[in-house]
Order: structure tokens, then C-alpha cells, then sequence
């Protein structure tokens, strides 16, 4: 049995590289790394592309900022691949203004095109976007009397991911919804840093919970309580 290293949330951060791309776990920041992804912004590392369900959120009337929208307001990204950018006026803003690129993916491709990262597949068939601007540039391909859409798997340089529990070892379980896309994430990375409320020993999690299996995870964080 091989302990995975539990490390700080500054070591983490700096396992991340200027122009990396970068796979953030969560939904609307149910499920994100707060802590890895606070020090991600103390470092300022930029030139990154991120790879998440959404960009967070930021309203520029309340001030209010949550989750990797942290991370856009500091301009820490020149691309982000996301479903949903609503709720981010910053995004928004700065994809007008020329100032990152914004690749919009329907949210069930989105998570089948990280699947498919992790799995190995050369690609997934969609109807989703046929006829619409989704399909531009891509190839068509019918599959008996229908029309599909290539799309291409994604992977990311690192992936950062939440966790309820890991054991030493690095198995993880995770908490309700806030499961969301960490599965796939910690599967699609060549490094993988999840980040945990509690660590506990080998065997004291049932295998039959496990949600990730250690071999995908390399590095822990213990989460801490922020103060935004």
C-alpha cells in the first residue's frame, strides 16, 4: 500500500505551471476546491486554461464572487472550456473585450468529452448542437439513418477536485451532488490533486464506497476554512 503525500495548499498550487491546462472539480462551486483554488490566486499563476462546468460566479453589483470566478477576476486564464458562464459577469466581460477566449460546450458533452479523456476513447457521437453554431468546424458523421457530431476527448495538465473523505492511500468519497464532475476530472489529468475535509486510514473506508480509487489520485490537501 502506497501513501499518497498530503501537502499544503501552497505546494499544490505550485505543482501548477504557467500556461497549463487545468481541470477545476465542482457545479456553480458545489463541490470545488476552495482551498487549492485560493492558492492558486495567491500564487497568481497565469496563462492557464480552464476546464470546468462553469467559471463561478461574479456579480459586479453585489461584489460577490464564488468559486474559480476568483480566478477570473484575477485574469489568471486565457481560455476557458465551459458550459455555463451565466452567473460570471467578469467572464463575460472579458470574453467581449477580447481578453480570454471562451469555448461554450453543451454541459452532458462537456462531461462525456472529460470521460472520455479518462477513459482512452478517441472521441464521443452527439446529436447535441447539429444545426446550430455548435457544429462548426466539426465533423459530421452518421451512424445508420443519423446524424452525429465528433467530439474530441479533453484532458488537462493538472486537475484539482473535492472530496468529502480520502484514506491515506487516496481513495475518495465524496459528498452527495458535490460529486458532480470530480469522478471524471480525477480520471483525465496526468497529475491530480484532490482536496479533502477529512483523512482517515486505509480500512476505514469501505470499499464498496469508494468513489475514486486511489490510483487516480496523486497528491491530498487537507481543506481549510477560508475567509474570502
Amino acid at each position: 500500500m502506497v501513501k499518497k503525500p498530503v501537502i499544503s495548499a501552497a505546494e499544490a498550487a505550485a505543482k501548477v505551471r504557467e500556461g497549463d491546462s487545468l481541470m477545476v472539480g465542482g457545479f456553480l462551486a458545489c463541490g470545488s476546491p476552495h482551498t487549492v483554488i485560493q492558492a492558486l490566486m495567491g500564487a497568481g499563476t497565469s496563462g492557464l486554461t480552464l476546464i470546468c462546468n462553469d467559471s463561478g460566479s461574479h456579480d459586479f453589483k453585489s461584489g460577490k464572487i464564488t468559486g474559480v470566478g476568483h480566478m477570473v477576476a484575477k485574469k489568471q486564464f486565457k481560455k476557458m472550456i465551459c458550459s455555463h458562464i451565466g452567473l460570471n459577469q467578469e467572464t463575460q466581460r472579458q470574453m467581449n473585450a477580447g481578453e480570454t477566449t471562451v469555448d461554450l460546450v453543451p454541459q452532458g458533452t462537456l462531461a462525456e468529452r472529460v470521460r472520455a479523456g479518462g477513459v482512452g476513447l478517441g472521441g464521443i457521437l452527439t446529436p447535441t448542437g447539429l444545426g446550430t453554431e455548435v457544429e462548426q468546424g466539426k465533423q459530421v458523421i452518421t451512424v445508420g439513418d443519423r446524424l452525429f457530431l465528433l467530439e474530441l476527448p479533453l484532458k488537462a495538465d493538472v486537475a484539482i477536485i473535492k472530496a468529502k473523505k480520502a484514506d491515506r492511500a487516496g481513495n475518495l468519497v465524496y459528498a452527495a451532488t458535490a460529486r458532480n464532475f470530480n469522478p471524471l476530472m480525477a480520471m483525465a489529468a496526468s497529475l491530480v490533486i484532490a482536496e479533502v475535509e477529512e483523512i482517515v486510514e486505509v480500512g476505514d473506508i469501505d470499499p464498496n464506497e469508494v468513489h475514486t480509487p486511489s490510483i487516480f489520485v496523486d497528491v491530498l490537501v487537507k481543506a481549510e476554512r477560508l475567509e474570502w
